[in-house]
């Protein structure tokens, strides 16, 4: 199977979790502070970040698998987070004057990937 087609599955599956769980998150997290604050997004870059540190860490430990990379880190993973619309979201809250919350999303996104990047990589090392 070509790399082309590997990454195509692999975002294919990435970019359908990416819709289930948005739905879902947005589901559950409509109501009372978070309403009208894009908290499905920073869930999926959140958890997607957490995700890519473990591969990050399971690669290094067992060795470069290219299938795998292009597989789990290109497709699926590249599929399933994306800061596109981290950005549009951002620029959303700002123009309707919701600056506080746009700069707290800003630092929250930001830290919490962070965070659970290297969170995942440590899991990996401490296994």
């Amino acid at each position: 199977m070509s790399s082309t087609l590997i990454v195509m599955l692999g975002g294919a599956l990435g970019a359908a979790m990416r819709y289930h769980l948005s739905r879902s998150a947005t589901h559950w997290l409509s109501g009372g502070l978070l309403a009208g604050w894009p908290a499905a997004t920073l869930l999926v870059n959140v958890s997607g970040s957490l995700a890519m540190g473990v591969l990050v860490g399971w690669l290094h430990r067992h060795g470069p698998a290219e299938p795998w990379r292009l597989l789990l880190g290109v497709g699926l993973l590249g599929g399933f987070t994306t800061f596109s619309a981290f950005s549009l979201e951002t620029i959303g809250l700002i123009q309707s004057d919701r600056w506080l919350a746009a700069f707290v999303y800003i630092g929250l996104s930001v830290f919490l990937s962070l965070a659970g990047l290297l969170a995942g990589m440590n899991l990996v090392r401490a296994l």
